[in-house]
């Protein structure tokens, strides 16, 4: 184990020493903090911040730790960050498939997105060998799952898909969770409770397998792939993201393109039609069809951009309240429960793991009109002027929850009828115009405050490094004092002896 902590870089080296700070671990030194007072008697745990101390300081703290079950952590902190660094790599002789994966390891929201709990029980990484042909295997395999919510509010693997090169089925099975299921999320999933009836198939066995299909250096493709890799507690270092290699033009690097319209961009057709049920093994192999496109025609141009999930309000899909950033733990029921009237609620696909979306459908636009002013909540405006209220609850999960409910159109009706009182009324558009400049003043001043408390932080901040200057100016001061008294000594000792 010291071999491989003197040859860590700082990054893994900090990560492990953060987490020992989290989970409150002690070596044979006690704590980080224990530790530094012994090994810097300069300036003890003063600076404790492992980012801004030495590589030697931090591998030194970890290597007063023996436990097994503390050394077998470690290892799966540096191995992770260890395969990750060899696959960033650029080689000689790259091939494309290498290329996209290190698109994928390189890009800005990798190190946020792929922050894994590996040293958690259950977590699995899969091993990498350094052996450059394994470095240049070319197999590709693409991966779906689905997910149900449990009792505690987090989620589990029910489904999971695994489709080749050729679209060829590795892997299609159902995975029994294992925990309670409060919610199948079965228009979501396709999954209900008696589908599940006989499934014995565990999370470790579906691990075990992937595993195997992966052992070869066979690179991982899916759409969003760390919501997969989460459900799965699985680490694995060669991966492509079509969320990461394909991109909007003129948008944020933040703004990812769903998977149906890459498909409609780089295939000229949608994974499935709208109203649809949804299919794992369809995402799976749209995963694998649009990578293997971007190789085989080397497609380096943006996906336009385009709208998603805002169409057109006409008729009946006004009759529709929007219901978005719903939290994972919030079943059907509670919507049912929060939001008032005769409807039917219609989950949506998810696109992250920490909240969903959904449709609450009306027989009428005055029925959902009505539902929206009754629903209690505080109003506000989305990006596009449409209005919706942040609605606060509490679930059958007993946790406070927050989620936004919003009308499917702008009031424009109310619009027009104010501009038409504007015209017929021109003091009512002057003392507007007085109050947009009085609104306007107001938001400067606040600012102006924004930045005056900004600025007061920055000079505290200034001051305090300052001091830790002159503390460092009159430690090294000491120290060529003592050199000095040192150097005295010894010329003394020398004439002694002369005589």
């Amino acid at each position: 184990m010291d071999k491989e902590l003197d040859a860590a870089d700082k990054l893994a080296l900090v990560e492990i020493v953060k987490l020992t700070q989290k989970r409150g671990m002690e070596g044979s030194q006690g704590g980080w903090k224990d530790f530094l007072k012994v090994y810097d008697k300069q300036f003890g745990n003063s600076l404790s911040d492992p980012s801004k101390r030495s590589v030697e300081a931090l591998a030194d703290f970890v290597k007063t730790f023996s436990k097994e079950e503390d050394i077998k952590t470690f290892k799966k902190v540096l191995e992770c960050h260890s395969n990750r660094e060899l696959v960033a790599k650029e080689p000689e002789g790259e091939s494309p498939e290498q290329n996209l994966v290190r698109s994928t390891i390189t890009h800005p929201h990798f190190s946020i997105d792929y922050s894994f709990p590996t040293h958690e029980e259950g977590w699995v990484v899969t091993k990498l060998r350094k052996n450059p042909k394994k470095q240049k295997a070319n197999e590709m395999v693409a991966i779906d799952c689905e997910m149900v919510l449990c009792e505690d509010g987090t989620e589990a693997l029910v489904k999971v898909c695994v489709v080749d090169r050729n679209l060829q089925v590795k892997l299609d099975e159902l995975v029994k969770p294992d925990k309670p299921v409060v919610d199948y999320r079965t228009e979501i999933t396709g999954v209900s409770a008696n589908d599940l009836e006989g499934v014995s198939l565990t999370l470790s066995d579906v691990q075990q397998s992937l595993k195997r299909i992966l052992s070869r250096g066979t690179i991982l493709i899916g759409h969003g792939l760390n919501n997969d890799l989460k459900a799965l507690k699985l680490e694995h270092a060669r991966i492509i993201d079509t969320a990461y290699i394909f991109k909007y033009a003129d948008a944020p690097i933040g703004r990812k393109p769903s998977l149906n319209n890459v498909c409609k961009f780089v295939l000229g057709c949608e994974v499935r039609k709208p109203g649809d049920p949804h299919n794992c093994l369809d995402d799976a192999r749209a995963a694998m069809k649009i990578v293997v496109a971007k190789i085989e025609r080397r497609l380096d141009e943006p996906i336009p951009l385009v709208q998603e999930d805002k169409p057109s309000v006409p008729g009946t899909e006004s009759a529709k309240l929007f219901i978005h950033k719903i939290p994972v733990y919030v079943t059907s029921e509670d919507l049912y429960r929060v939001i008032p009237g005769d409807h039917k609620i219609e989950i949506q696909q998810r696109k992250s793991i920490e909240w969903y979306s959904a449709l609450a459908i009306f027989k009428s636009l005055e029925e959902a009109d009505l539902a929206f002013e009754t629903v209690s909540g505080v109003s506000e405006k989305d990006s596009s002027g449409r209005p919706q209220k942040l609605v606060t609850f509490k679930c059958i999960a007993d946790k406070t929850c927050n989620m936004y409910v919003r009308k499917m159109a702008s009031d424009s009706g109310v619009q027009d009828s104010s501009k038409k009182r504007a015209a017929r009324d021109p003091e009512a558009v002057a003392n507007g115009s007085k109050k947009m400049k009085s609104d306007h003043q107001e938001d400067h001043l606040r600012e102006i405050e924004n930045l005056k408390e900004q600025l007061k932080l920055k000079d505290q901040h200034r001051e305090d490094n300052i001091k830790e200057i002159e503390n460092l100016k009159k430690s090294l001061s000491q120290r060529d004092h003592e050199i000095s008294t040192l150097h005295k000594i010894i010329a003394s000792l020398t004439r002694k002896q002369g005589l």
